[in-house]
Order: structure tokens, then C-alpha cells, then sequence
């Protein structure tokens, strides 16, 4: 695993996933920049179940490959980012960096919302105006989407249209993995402009209709644990799964070597 110029950005990757190797602020400004092309930039803010999802289920990568850049959102990444000599201090967390992008990103920045139930929407609404008032959210959509991506009652022309009519300088997808995955590799083509970004629970967190880990527990690492508590039913069999997967993969590379990353040299 080696650091490369990823179109400009610095990147090492952990089991065959190119990560970026970024903060906070850095990541803003390069999305900020890119928000303005002509052209589609799509983010995933992966975890360790996003990466060894890509390691081990082919059909996942594929999706995945419609991602442009994937920063490590959780810190057992960084702890393999930092054995590497990455230096990193803090993972780019998906909820806070919705939060720090939405901050910097005021008018004349536009953003769409796709994701979760009306509730959650005018919540999010709400808390975001209270982020900073000059934030404009242009549109939103807040339904039931497949796990194959496509939107219930056959609406994704109609939302693809109004994305493009507003074309916003930020798509935020929470829709959750793979579900938000599956979107954003069906529609990313259709799509304009704009700088996509796949933030799962950041929808959730930040409307306040979870909660998230206590900030001791996310930088040890244990946010996991903490959402496995509060979720058991729902993310036991995930959780021991591809945690236990993620580290015999990591097993696999220390005694045989890695494999070669895409996008790497």
C-alpha cells in the first residue's frame, strides 16, 4: 500500500480501498471547489463495513466503483492509515462533516436532500437553518427507496429532473448502506453537477432522531459499540460479520501481502 497523487489528492489505501488521506477543513475545500464544475463528484464516507464489503462481495465494489473518492470515516481506518505514516489525528465522520460542509457552504451554495421520512426532513430543515440561516436547501426528497436503488412508485425520472432544474452544488444521499450506494451508482450518470456525498446516519444524527456515540467513545474507536446497543436487532449480525472479516483480511495482508489498490501506485 503506497500514497498517490489521486487525482491531486494524497491517498493510501486500507484492504484494496483507496482512503483519503484528509481533514476536516481540507475535505470542505476540495468539495467547495469541485461544487462548482461542470461535472458530478461523488463521496463516500466509508467505515469498515463499507471496505470489507468491497473486499469480499464483488457486486458491492461495483456499486462502490461509481465513487470518485472514499474518506475513512471511522477510526480503526485511520489507526491502518496512520501505520502507513499517514499522520492522521481525526477520522472525516460522515455527521460531522455534514455539519462542517453545511456551515461553509452558505448561499450562494445550494444543497438538495434525498433521504429518510418528512419528519426527518423538516427537522433536518430546521437544525441546518440553525447551522448557519444563509445555508439554502433548494429541494429534498424523503421516501421509500429499494435496496437496488430505485425509488418506490417509479419516481426517480421526476426526481432526477428536479435535481437537474435546481442543480444544486451539493446532493446530501442518506439513505443508508447499500441502499444509498445502489442510488448514487444507478443515477450518478444522470446527474449534472454537482458534489454527491453519501452520509448514511449523518441524516439521523443530525435531525436528532438518534444519537450518536459520546466523542470518548468515537475516538476510541467504539462508536460501533455504541450503536450496536442502541440497534441490536438490526446491526448484531452486521456488525459480527464484517467486523470479524475486516480483521482477518487484515491478518490475511500482514502475513501474505496486500493486494494491489485500484488507483494506486
Amino acid at each position: 500500500m503506497t500514497t498517490s497523487a489521486h487525482e491531486g489528492l494524497r491517498v493510501k489505501a486500507v484492504l484494496g480501498t483507496a482512503l483519503l488521506v484528509i481533514d476536516y477543513q481540507g475535505l470542505v475545500e476540495e468539495c467547495r471547489r469541485r461544487s462548482a464544475l461542470p461535472m458530478v463528484t461523488a463521496i463516500e464516507f466509508a467505515n469498515t463495513q463499507v471496505i470489507t464489503k468491497r473486499r469480499m462481495e464483488p457486486e458491492f465494489r461495483e456499486l462502490t466503483d461509481a465513487y470518485d473518492f472514499f474518506a475513512a470515516d471511522g477510526m480503526p481506518l485511520i489507526w491502518c492509515l496512520n501505520a502507513q505514516g499517514a499522520a492522521m489525528t481525526d477520522r472525516v465522520y460522515g455527521p460531522t462533516f455534514m455539519r462542517e460542509c453545511l456551515r461553509a457552504t452558505p448561499h450562494p451554495a445550494s444543497h438538495y436532500l434525498v433521504g429518510g421520512s418528512s419528519e426527518l426532513g423538516a427537522r433536518l430543515r430546521q437544525v441546518i437553518h440553525g447551522w448557519n440561516s444563509e445555508t439554502q436547501v433548494v429541494g429534498s426528497f424523503h421516501g421509500q427507496v429499494g435496496a437496488d436503488g430505485r425509488l418506490g412508485n417509479g419516481g426517480d425520472e421526476e426526481l432526477l429532473a428536479e435535481i437537474n432544474r435546481l442543480s444544486p452544488n451539493f446532493i446530501w444521499v442518506g439513505l443508508g448502506t447499500p441502499k444509498q450506494q445502489a442510488w448514487i451508482h444507478r443515477n450518478k450518470g444522470k446527474i449534472r453537477r454537482g458534489v454527491v456525498l453519501g452520509v448514511g446516519f449523518g441524516f439521523d444524527v443530525n435531525a436528532g432522531m438518534k444519537k450518536d456515540a459520546p466523542e470518548w467513545m468515537q475516538q476510541i474507536g467504539l462508536t460501533w459499540l455504541y450503536r450496536l446497543a442502541s440497534e441490536p436487532r438490526r446491526l448484531a449480525g452486521r456488525y459480527l460479520k464484517y467486523n470479524t472479516m475486516f480483521v482477518l483480511y487484515l491478518l490475511h495482508e500482514h502475513l501474505f501481502g496486500p493486494r494491489r489498490e485500484k488507483g494506486a501506485s
